[in-house]
């Protein structure tokens, strides 16, 4: 096997990471305008992660928990939006007060509300029972 010349690895490891940080990013996203919610309506499931401010470490647990299974969020069609703040309009309409976490399904219901960080397999228990995701791992086998 041909090994790669000195001066391509450490380029090439970095843009694999670029990649993969690209990747993630479609991911995660900032706080949208209300009004934008629709735009996200039977494509995605929508995971709301609102800071109770500055150095929030149940918002700091949340994302990292979340950053670590990017497939998972993936396989779900999950997308998350951040306000590490809880300043966002969207924030106040959710009515948080400090950290919370709120999914909302394909369908614009809110299906859970925590205040707590979500343990990953809680989470994906709570996607992986509701009817429309049941459908979509039928016709996924």
């Amino acid at each position: 096997m041909r090994r790669l010349p000195k001066w391509l690895a450490p380029s090439l490891i970095a843009a694999l990471l670029g990649g993969a940080a690209m990747a993630q990013s479609d991911l995660f996203r900032t706080m949208p305008d209300p009004a934008e919610l629709s735009n996200w309506r039977w494509e995605n499931r929508l995971l709301f992660v609102i800071g109770g401010g500055q150095d929030d470490a149940a918002f700091d647990d949340q994302i990292e928990r979340l950053r670590a299974d990017p497939s998972g969020l993936r396989d779900r069609d999950l997308i998350v939006f951040t306000d590490p703040e809880g300043r966002s309009a969207l924030s106040r309409e959710f009515d948080a007060e400090g950290f919370a976490v709120v999914l909302v399904g394909k369908d614009g219901g809110v299906k859970r509300r925590e205040t707590a960080p979500l343990a990953l397999d809680s989470l994906y228990s709570t996607i992986d029972a509701m009817p429309m995701r049941r459908r979509e791992m039928r016709e996924d086998d």
